[in-house]
C-alpha cells in the first residue's frame, strides 16, 4: 500500500517547504526601494521631527501650563 501512497502524492505536485526555500535561495535578490532608501528615510524622518518639535516648544512663546500660584493675587471684593 506503501507504493501506491507514493505514487498518488508524487502525481498530485505537492512541493515541500524545503523545495520552495530551496528554489527562492537559487533566485537573485535584487534590492527594491526600501532596501536601498529605508534607513537613511527614517533617519531624516526622526531629525526632520525632533527639529520641529524643538523650534516648535522653544520659538514660539507657548505657555506650558505653568502654575499660577504665587503669581496672581486676588482682587478685593466690590460690594457696589
Amino acid at each position: 500500500m506503501f507504493p501506491l501512497v507514493r505514487n498518488a502524492l508524487s502525481s498530485i505536485r505537492i512541493r515541500s517547504i524545503q523545495q520552495i526555500r530551496t528554489r527562492q535561495n537559487h533566485s537573485k535578490y535584487s534590492p527594491d526601494f526600501h532596501d536601498k532608501y529605508g534607513n537613511i528615510l527614517l533617519a531624516s524622518g526622526t531629525a526632520f521631527c525632533l527639529v520641529a518639535w524643538v523650534l516648535i516648544a522653544t520659538q514660539i512663546g507657548i505657555e506650558w501650563n505653568l502654575t499660577p500660584v504665587g503669581r496672581v493675587t486676588p482682587k478685593e471684593w466690590n460690594d457696589d
